[in-house]
């Protein structure tokens, strides 16, 4: 299963959540976020990474200009929109940035929300659901109600986020088949500084399921 923790922001942290296990590590590029990080420090960090992990940058409301800088600068293997972003939108990304990761988060309000999934499907890689917030766009330790997520089966790859812990991992992967979770505020000490005994716990308890 793809592992993608968000909101990195410190070198050595991302080098020990990498060997931990995680597949994928994220950095928040949108400067009002407390996790905001510039697009040197990700370069610093992605470039003491194995180049088997992916690194995501999480990107919302923003220039189509704005999101091709910071990538190409971050040296980004992909890139999460997490904001309005519309289907053309997508493509004008994948067009720019070809071989780049392109990652669609839907905040879940209603059920009616999984049904923008569809008119994602041919224009991103990957979709991520997300808890909804009125004021947050993510990082805001909300769950989403996992039942309602059990006939939700897309046409292509999704992870869960929203809210997800070492506590009730194994809750919602009881309930869902998830490709991949996406965990930040519930591994965290405070906004950007990740918490490594959670990250630990994390990888131990989904060890448990690979080998159950």
């Amino acid at each position: 299963m793809r592992v993608k923790i968000c909101g990195i922001t410190k070198v050595e942290q991302g080098q020990a959540i990498a060997q931990l296990g995680a597949t994928a590590l994220g950095f928040i590029c949108v400067p009002a976020s407390p996790r905001y990080i510039k697009p040197e420090k990700i370069r610093a960090i992605v470039e003491q990474l194995p180049q088997t992990v992916d690194c995501i940058g999480v990107f919302a409301n923003t220039t189509i200009e704005t999101i091709c800088q910071v990538a190409i600068q971050s040296q980004l293997t992909g890139v999460q929109l997490h904001g309005d972003e519309s289907s053309e939108f997508c493509d004008r990304i994948k067009q720019l940035l070809p071989g780049i990761e392109i990652i669609k988060a839907l905040r879940v309000k209603t059920f009616e929300t999984l049904e923008l999934a569809s008119i994602y499907a041919n224009h991103v890689d990957t979709l991520l659901l997300d808890a909804y917030h009125p004021h947050q766009l993510g990082g805001t330790g909300k769950t989403i109600d996992w039942t309602s997520l059990q006939q939700f089966h897309p046409t292509y790859p999704w992870l869960l986020a929203g809210g997800l812990t070492p506590d009730n991992i194994l809750d919602a992967l009881e309930k869902l088949q998830p490709n991949g979770i996406d965990l930040s505020s519930g591994v965290e000490i405070a906004p950007g500084d990740k918490d490594l005994t959670k990250v630990t716990k994390l990888f131990h308890i989904l060890s448990t399921i690979v080998n159950s």
